[in-house]
């Protein structure tokens, strides 16, 4: 008995070493990664979307925000993510071209990457990109602000800011579409609109200086849309001002309140949420062997005007864009595992 001891000690421990690794979840890196710029209610609505991709798809996402908006941030951040494990990686590009650098280091790794809410420069390591089409969205947001101008008048336009890569796509196609009319005219630029608060304090002074000359206003991106929708409930609340048309790109519960009650006329709702499930989506299946059916395609995950008209439905306008894409997923833009 005494020599049967010391095995029946060792049986005892290997069977309690089992029972513990059975009973305790093993350490495991999630196969994706979203990474979000910085703090910013785009990004938050963007995450929500890959982490609803998380729990349709089974597949584990880890979610990252940034410190800044900035590409040599988020080449640091990414890097330092890169050597965990991770096979797949949803990408804000910070920087058109700066940012294919990062992808292509993530590729050479053997790592998948999705673009998402802008695209990088083509050529692109990226497999994908899902991105609201900037240049259309922002031409359709000007010919609806002169439609509503009667196709004359003077036109404020309100940029959010330089470092956002969007931003000149957005003015560009402001000024094509100006162009377009003899009789339309951008009589003032104003952009850095870092916050809320500075967007409100700029588009109020352009008002005090200009209100009377000023036909119609258009803001591209979340700060000056909430400023502007804020400032013209105030503005036209006084019956000595002038009516002054108004579209927005973005959308927020102020902007919207802001075109119920008539003191704004219209916005662009993009498709952030769509943005992060659809890149989730695509990365969780390439994940589990499914394989791009072309080298790079790019997604537009739409658009919708809002307008008093379609206030109450827009949400779902949204939603079928991403259904329809999610449907497509498996015969479109990815093959199954062979």
């Amino acid at each position: 008995m005494k020599k049967m001891l010391p095995i029946l000690i060792l049986v005892a421990v290997v069977v309690a070493i089992v029972l513990v690794k059975k009973g305790q979840p093993t350490a495991s890196v999630e196969p994706v990664v979203w990474y979000g710029m910085m703090p910013h209610p785009y990004m938050t609505e963007v995450e929500a979307g890959a982490k609803a991709a998380s729990a349709d798809t089974g597949v584990a996402v880890h979610t990252v925000v940034g410190q800044e908006w900035t590409q040599d941030n988020e080449n640091a951040n990414i890097k330092a993510l890169s050597t965990k494990g991770h096979k797949g990686f949803s990408i804000f590009p910070g920087d058109p071209a700066g940012a294919n650098g990062l992808f292509a280091e993530l590729a050479r790794n053997g790592q998948y990457v999705v673009a998402y809410g802008a695209e990088p420069n083509i050529p692109t390591p990226a497999t994908f990109t899902v991105a609201t089409y900037i240049h259309q969205a922002a031409t359709d947001a000007a010919e609806e602000l002169v439609k509503m101008m009667g196709g004359k008048g003077n036109i404020l336009n309100v940029l959010e800011t330089v470092t956002d890569v969007n931003t000149k796509v957005r003015d560009d196609a402001i000024i094509a579409v100006a162009a377009k009319y003899p009789d339309v005219k951008i009589i003032q630029t104003i952009s850095d609109m870092t916050q809320v608060s500075v967007a409100k304090e700029k588009i109020q002074s352009a008002l005090a200086a200009r209100g009377e000359e000023i036909d119609g206003i258009i803001t591209t991106g979340y700060n000056p849309t909430i400023a502007a929708a804020a400032v013209l409930t105030e503005w036209h609340a006084d019956p000595s001002h002038k009516r002054i048309r108004y579209i927005g790109i973005d959308t927020g519960a102020t902007v919207l309140e802001a075109i119920r009650n008539g003191s704004i006329d219209a916005t662009v709702a993009q498709n952030p949420f769509g943005h992060g499930y659809i890149s989730a989506t695509l990365l969780a299946k390439m994940t589990q062997g499914w394989t791009p059916r072309q080298p790079y395609q790019f997604i537009n995950a739409g658009h919708v005007v809002i307008t008093k008209d379609n206030l109450d439905t827009y949400g779902e306008e949204v939603k079928a864009i991403t259904d329809a894409i999610v449907a497509d997923i498996e015969t479109k833009y990815l093959a199954p595992p062979k």
